[in-house]
């Protein structure tokens, strides 16, 4: 004798008329039916579907632990149906924004920026809950401009900014800054700096310097004479000759380029990058360095060429380690300069401002420090002794 096998029934997808009906194989398919609308209190079954959305017509293809779904015609069962679809998608909701009807999901909104206004706006915490006025349609209306807010929708749906051509970057940061989309402003605020149409005093990148070097021999002098450079990344660059005079270097990175033979003169490397610097006969007089860093420089020239940074303005600038041979510092100001461990030998400080210098380590072997003021100045471990001759003012 074949063991019964049981199946789970379901009327119209409503889980509140359900049973658990034990079926022997031998049963008919009439026989079923009318077990079933005998168990579920309801008129007639006339229609059944498995939970593939197959319709069932014999006894023979059900399997024990089958779920059935089941009604009194076919419109009863697919209404059943659409009640479960509903209550599988609940979490979709519509959005009018600005006019354009755009459906997404609450995780969409919610889980990626949890701080935001989205999220707030949508979050099923009673205590967070947003009362956001809604359509005619049921859409909860927002007011911003679609062709801005769309971007940011996608950046949430899948983590990329995908901006079409037609479409301003400047719009998108004020939804997101609007919104409290924290995680892609930084990105929006580059797309924007792009953007920005250049004018006389846009300055100049990397790309456009290197764009001049590739069509200039190394000899040759490169008039960059009151360009603007500010915070362009220049480092290793072989920039030999060029004429940088009056041009803004403020928050440049120089690090590890050939500045050998350029004219800065008073040019403003304010807070620039300088660090390995090749220097040799660098013309730096009146220059604007304040706040920069030049650790480990070569300003030694094999031939005799000296560097000439007569007047230059080195307030807090980090020297360490730089090689400054008969470098000529002549008036110069370094006030709270760092010059540990330098190589001054024969360098010409004469009335420079070295007020709380450190300059230990340094060799200042035939320097001449006449007039300078040596305020302050830390001397420890110094390579040779300085003699009264070199210096008048301290």
């Amino acid at each position: 004798m074949e063991n019964p096998i049981r199946i789970n029934v379901f009327k119209n997808g409503d889980h509140s008329k359900s049973c658990v009906l034990s079926l022997s194989k031998s049963s008919s398919f009439s026989e079923l039916m009318e077990t079933m609308a005998c168990k579920l209190d309801i008129s007639t079954v006339q229609i059944m579907y498995n939970k593939q959305g197959a319709r069932v017509l014999d006894v023979d293809v059900l399997r024990d632990d089958d779920t059935v779904y089941v009604g009194s015609s076919l419109m009863e069962l697919f209404a059943g149906c659409n009640g479960l679809a509903r209550t599988r998608n609940q979490d979709f909701i519509t959005l009018n924004i600005g006019g354009v009807h755009v459906t997404t999901t609450k995780d969409t909104l919610t889980k990626k920026e949890p701080g935001s206004m989205l999220a707030t706006m949508f979050s099923q915490s009673e205590d967070n809950q947003w009362f956001s006025r809604v359509d005619q349609t049921g859409a909860y209306l927002i007011d911003r401009p679609a062709k801005y807010f769309l971007p940011i929708l996608n950046y949430l749906r899948h983590g990329q900014l995908i901006i079409d051509e037609s479409v301003n970057p400047a719009g998108v940061l004020e939804e997101a800054k609007f919104f409290g989309i924290t995680s892609i402003q930084p990105r929006l605020e580059q797309l924007v700096q792009l953007n920005v149409k250049p004018t006389d005093y846009t300055p100049l990148t990397r790309h456009q310097i290197s764009l001049s070097l590739m069509t200039t021999p190394s000899n040759c002098e490169l008039r960059c004479q009151g360009l603007n450079f500010s915070g362009a990344d220049l480092s290793k660059l072989d920039l030999r000759n060029i004429n940088f005079k009056y041009a803004n270097l403020s928050d440049t990175n120089l690090a590890g380029a050939n500045l050998s033979h350029v004219n800065f003169e008073r040019a403003d490397l304010s807070n620039s990058c300088l660090d390995g610097a090749n220097m040799m006969a660098v013309k730096l007089v009146c220059a604007q360095l304040e706040g920069a860093s030049m650790k480990g420089c070569n300003f030694e020239d094999p031939s005799g060429s000296r560097a000439n940074m007569e007047g230059a303005n080195l307030k807090e600038v980090n020297l360490e380690g730089s090689h400054m041979a008969g470098v000529n510092l002549r008036v110069a100001t370094l006030k709270n300069s760092n010059l540990r461990n330098c190589d001054l030998r024969g360098a010409i400080l004469a009335g420079s401002n070295l007020e709380n210098c450190d300059l230990s380590g340094c060799d200042l072997l035939d320097a001449n420090l006449r007039g300078a003021n040596l305020e302050g100045c830390a001397f420890a471990m110094m390579l040779s002794a300085l003699h009264m001759s070199q210096t008048l003012k301290s």
